[in-house]
């Protein structure tokens, strides 16, 4: 299994990245800015940002403070990935899509100055998005699901109990 995963993780870092890539070029040759287009009827259309900001679009205008805050996170996820403090499969599935996202983002803004959003929820009020943000949202909920229930059986450090036991309470 941990090989596979050694394979895959890098052909998922790059698809994250090829499609988003692929997707906001599509939506750039395909729609005028504002345009529209019918996708998921009901639910989900594709319509063409330029947003300048991050979510939400708050900070607005400020690229050189988004694209730093973007690369010291991701800075952090491949430390954590480096120094193997994230071992678990779904850990690192987590910590390879929220980099992929990142990266996706960053592409833009450092060739663009703004990044290519085209999802447009016709069910509720909400900010147009694009596939880079679904990378990062279901990379941050697998890795809280990895936090949450697997990083302190799988990957915390192990805690010696008074007898030398990784019992805390020193039991056998």
């Amino acid at each position: 299994m941990r090989k596979v995963c050694y394979i895959l993780w890098p052909l998922l870092f790059v698809f994250t990245i090829v499609s988003d890539q692929l997707l906001k070029y599509w939506t750039v040759t395909h729609l005028e800015l504002w345009q529209s287009r019918p996708f998921i009827p009901y639910l989900l259309q594709l319509t063409r940002v330029h947003n300048t900001g991050a979510a939400w679009s708050s900070f607005s205008g400020q690229t050189v403070l988004l694209v730093c805050v973007n690369v010291i996170l991701l800075s952090a996820v491949v430390f954590v990935l480096v120094r193997r403090i994230v071992r678990h499969p779904l850990g690192v599935t987590a910590c390879v899509l929220i980099l992929g996202g990142g990266i996706g983002n960053i592409i833009d803004r450092l060739r663009l100055g703004y990044v290519v959003d085209m999802f447009e929820l016709l069910f509720m009020d909400f900010p147009v998005f694009n596939l880079a943000d679904c990378f990062l949202v279901v990379g941050t909920i697998l890795g809280c699901a990895y936090y949450l229930w697997i990083y302190e059986t799988h990957d915390a450090p192990k805690k010696e109990g008074p007898h030398g036991t990784d019992d805390p309470a020193g039991r056998c």
